[in-house]
């Protein structure tokens, strides 16, 4: 029987719109969504088009060329468990346009073109694609691994705020406009994931290195017309001193492009010189042949101050081998020549300066946002909707899991330092902690603990550390819990390598390559393949049999980029990286979410009811569901660096990672400070005071870094202002425990934000989308952190809404306005939302001293105002199981009233009666919480409703 094309069609549930129309592209319905081709039409490239529902706003979108034969892949990034979760959803053809539609959304597929436009149920528009065309897939291969360089632009509103993206070190809190680099960095983190105003997300589904944004090359700085110190034209005038003695000129040169970006940089620089005592100074003028608005991008060690027609823009600090990196927005017209000064003092026998500009963005593209991957099979990412960005973030948890609720312990304040060379060290500082009655949870033992050869055994220098198991059992008893670094890094002359290297479970490059590290005499060494699940569980049971079976209580999983070597380029890094499931190239960024994996899975399976707790120095997409929490890197304990950390927190939070911390202090200190003057002295303990103040607000509050050591009282004296602030600080976290880990509860059970942009509450008051140095604790607390050297104030923007109170000294202030705001040595600025209740417990030693038997409420009048109080057993997972309480507080403001829910919920250990103390603060009795208490009302409360008229 002969068939006819029609028929054919039928038969396999494939629709043509309008036979009569061959320039319109047919599709099918599957299960989950719908399969279009596209082929022959003038309007599009021949691809395949795949959208796929996997709940009412969540839409997943491939696009990948006819031609491709890419195997299907198992996702790194989504969980094993997710399913179609839509609880509904239609699909019909109108002309050119095929409408999929959901309970809370619609996507129209253009079938002339392939473009999906994504709009609310009312038909109001939300984003869309960019045309995909003939730069969207360009072939390559790495490795034997055969791909495609990817590209995808997505159409934007102007006046939308964009955040995520992971953890960048350049200050800026909203990427409309922006370049933003997605790789594993010390200091920079990859998450592939953008949040928008508009409460939608996207999860672009690529492992590898991708520009996101404006993803324009960066040009060069030759690129401009350059003009030397004495007019000539085509370079600036290099000159190289003595900085010892600035007089003597040691060679003046033309330099065209300053690009000394990585190791392999360093033969460009005049070898005759003495970098290590050198002052560089570029100088002369600089013209561009475009006008608007050009952003400079440096990197940079040592101490680099910038100037601009004269006009300082930075001064900057860090150590010479890891560079950092800053931004300079110029306005430029074409033609119209600027005066650029850079003076350069490398700090130490490498250096690195690179300068590089992105051109002004044509009106057409100021709306456009784009991902470039280096290597994908297809286009392809989530878009996900929400009500709020709350929600928005639920969906992005849903496909890639939720984030356990660490121990309660980790709450509490940790301290560590570069290292604790010795164990007795490390237990006469936590002895010295318990005898000041400075409150405290957590000691950490950093690296080098092992012999010097031995990296990566896990052994421990016997001849220091004697007992570790004895250390840690004494800890314990004194109330302490124990993190200790644990690296993916292999020494050729470890006592393990040989059992690794036999397994195939390591990357060999490194070790053929003859590269030492900077320890000792230099020791050769790799990183273990955390793709491979035999190397994977094989670590973990060398940690388990080495350090969990001593009693060890959290991760530290440092360089987990992972970090070959510092400073060496991208290329070298990709070349030793052998990924046992593909290149390189493919899942260069998701190197820390297996390795995460390893330990996570580990102990789950090793010791299934004790909750994992891991610090890692880079993160990926998916990484929360493995119980991990970042810090950010070595950073410089620098004013500024402090202040970068703001915005880099923020959008990591805003990333869908809820686990977030830094170093307080800064990791890397300028030698100035290793034996300081008198005033060096008093900057370092300002430093550390405001560094602690910013610090007690984050989900993990822990002090670090080099020499000067970081106890408070190795900061400074007892009865000194900045000991007194870091005191009052760590004291103010342990007497807001129950609001703290009430957010962590409500991270796990509703997919919350602990660390919150302005934008995510505020959202509709437009001057908070670029705000880079406040932020929300909580939907409740204004935390705006000081740093600026000498500051006894501090600007700050108070968004539209009922109003802000004063929570240390006391004051309302009305919102939707900028403030001078107090800021004494010892206090940080801290506002309390209108409409908002805070739970505040007893004062604390430690997390578990006591239980929380009374509990003050502070309820803020001015709005209605809810709060839930989470509470379970505090160190095992039988939370998920359901075994936990809940304790909802409400206040009505217009008739003045609190109601204190019934209990839900119950778990071993429940306090079954206990007293809440309500202090009621309205506008015109605005009392801080430093002041004198007021009366407050004592209500005895054994799980049933209470009504408080207040």
């Amino acid at each position: 029987m002969k068939l006819t094309l029609i028929a054919l069609l039928l038969l396999f549930n494939v629709v043509m719109p309008s036979l009569a129309n061959d320039e319109i592209a047919a599709f099918r319905r599957t299960d989950t969504g719908v399969s279009i081709v596209y082929q022959g039409l003038p309007t599009s490239i021949d691809q395949r088009v795949s959208l796929e529902v996997i709940a009412d706003g969540i839409i997943h979108v491939a696009s990948a060329p006819l031609n491709s034969q890419a195997p299907v892949r198992k996702s790194l990034i989504t969980v094993d468990t997710l399913r179609s979760m839509a609880s509904d959803w239609t699909m019909e053809a109108i002309g050119d346009t095929l409408i999929l539609r959901t309970a809370t959304l619609l996507a129209k597929v253009s079938l002339r073109t392939g473009v999906v436009d994504f709009r609310d149920r009312h038909d109001r528009p939300i984003v869309a694609e960019q045309r995909r065309d003939s730069r969207t897939f360009a072939a390559d291969a790495y490795d034997g691994d055969a791909f495609y360089r990817i590209r995808q632009g997505f159409r934007v509103s102007e006046n939308e705020g964009l955040y995520g993206l992971g953890q960048h070190q350049n200050g800026v809190m909203n990427y409309q406009g922006r370049q933003v680099t997605l790789l594993q960095y010390n200091t920079m983190i990859a998450i592939p994931f953008l949040l928008s105003t508009k409460n939608y997300g996207i999860l672009w589904h690529n492992y590898s290195i991708t520009k996101a944004g404006d993803i324009r090359p960066l040009m060069p700085l030759s690129a401009f017309k350059l003009h030397a110190a004495d007019g000539q034209q085509g370079w600036l005038t290099a000159t190289y001193r003595d900085r010892r003695e600035p007089e003597k000129l040691w060679l003046t040169r033309p330099e065209s492009d300053i690009a000394y970006l990585y190791l392999s940089d360093q033969h460009k620089l005049p070898q005759e010189v003495d970098l290590a005592n050198a002052l560089v100074e570029y100088e002369g003028k600089i013209e561009s042949p475009y006008t608007g608005l050009h952003r400079l991008h440096f990197t940079y060690s040592g101490y680099v101050s910038v100037w601009v027609n004269g006009e300082l823009k930075e001064d900057r600090w860090r150590e010479s081998w890891n560079a950092g990196s800053f931004e300079i927005d110029m306005p430029m017209v074409a033609g119209e020549q600027h005066s650029v000064r850079i003076e350069w003092r490398p700090d130490g026998g490498q250096a690195y300066l690179g300068v590089q500009w992105q051109r002004p963005i044509s009106e057409s593209d100021k709306t456009l946002f784009s991902f470039g991957s280096e290597a994908g099979d297809a286009v392809d990412y989530y878009f996900i909707a929400g009500n709020d960005m709350d929600e928005v973030i639920g969906g992005y948890r849903q496909l890639t899991g939720r984030a356990p609720i660490m121990p309660r312990w980790s709450f509490g304040f940790w301290q560590s330092r570069e290292r604790y060379k010795t164990q007795q060290e490390l237990e006469d500082v936590a002895a010295e902690f318990r005898k000041r009655r400075i409150p405290i949870d957590n000691m950490v033992q950093d690296w080098s603990y092992w012999r010097e050869h031995d990296w990566g055994s896990h052994d421990f220098d016997p001849e220091r550390f004697p007992d570790p198991e004895g250390m840690v059992k004494r800890l314990h008893r004194n109330n302490f819990r124990v993190m200790i670094s644990v690296w993916p890094k292999i020494n050729e002359a470890s006592s393990v390598y040989q059992r690794f290297k036999d397994k195939g479970w390591l990357y060999m490059r490194n070790i053929y390559d003859g590269r030492k590290d900077w320890i000792g005499k230099g020791y050769t060494s790799t990183f273990y393949d955390p793709f491979n699940p035999e190397a994977r569980q094989g670590f973990w049971e060398l940690m388990n049999e080495k350090l969990y079976k001593k009693g060890f209580d959290a991760w530290w999983m440092d360089a987990s980029e992972p970090d070959i070597h510092s400073n060496i380029n991208i290329n070298e890094r990709k070349s030793v990286m052998q990924p046992a499931i593909g290149s390189s190239v493919r899942y260069y960024n998701a190197y820390p979410l297996e390795n995460a994996r390893s330990i996570y899975e580990g102990q789950r399976q090793t010791d299934p009811n004790r909750r994992v707790f891991i610090l890692t120095r880079s993160y990926f997409a998916g990484q929360q569901r493995y119980a991990a929490a970042a810090w950010s890197g070595d950073i410089s304990s620098r004013w500024h660096d402090m202040s970068d950390q703001i915005a880099a927190g923020v959008n990591f939070s805003m990333s869908g990672a809820p686990y977030w911390t830094m170093d307080a202090g800064g990791f890397l200190v300028e030698k100035r400070f290793h034996r300081p003057n008198t005033d060096d002295l008093e900057e370092w303990r300002e430093l550390n005071a405001r560094w602690y103040q910013f610090g007690a607000f984050l989900p993990v509050f822990r002090a670090h870094g080099q020499f000067p050591f970081r106890e408070p009282f190795n900061i400074a004296p007892e009865g000194h202002p900045a000991y007194n602030s870091m005191l009052y600080y760590i004291s103010l976290r342990y007497r807001l425990l129950p609001y703290i880990y009430s957010l962590a509860g409500k991270t796990y059970v509703d997919n919350y934000t602990m660390i919150r942009g302005l934008a995510m509450d505020f959202g509709d008051d437009e001057r908070v989308l670029d705000i880079n140095d406040q932020y929300l604790f909580g939907a409740s607390l204004l935390v705006n952190p000081v740093t600026e050297k000498g500051a006894t104030s501090r600007t700050v923007y108070l968004p539209k809404g009922p109003g802000w109170y004063d929570f240390h000294g006391g004051g309302y202030h009305a919102g939707g306005q900028t403030i001078t705001a107090a800021a004494p040595y010892e206090r940080m600025p801290l506002f309390v939302k209108a409409g908002s209740i805070i739970p505040v417990g007893p004062p604390l030693q430690y997390t578990d001293e006591k239980p929380p038997k009374e509990i003050t409420l502070l309820v803020y009048a001015g709005a209605d105002a809810s709060f839930t109080l989470y509470e379970d057993e505090g160190t095992n997972y039988d939370y998920e199981r359901g075994q936990y309480s809940t304790i909802s507080f409400t206040y009505d403001d217009e008739g003045r009233q609190l109601v204190i829910s019934d209990r839900k919920g119950n778990y071993k250990g429940m306090l079954k009666n206990r007293r809440f103390n309500v202090v009621y603060v309205d506008a015109r009795q605005a009392q801080g919480f430093d002041n004198a208490p007021r009366k407050a009302k004592a209500i005895t409360y054994s799980g049933k409703e209470k009504r408080i008229a207040l």
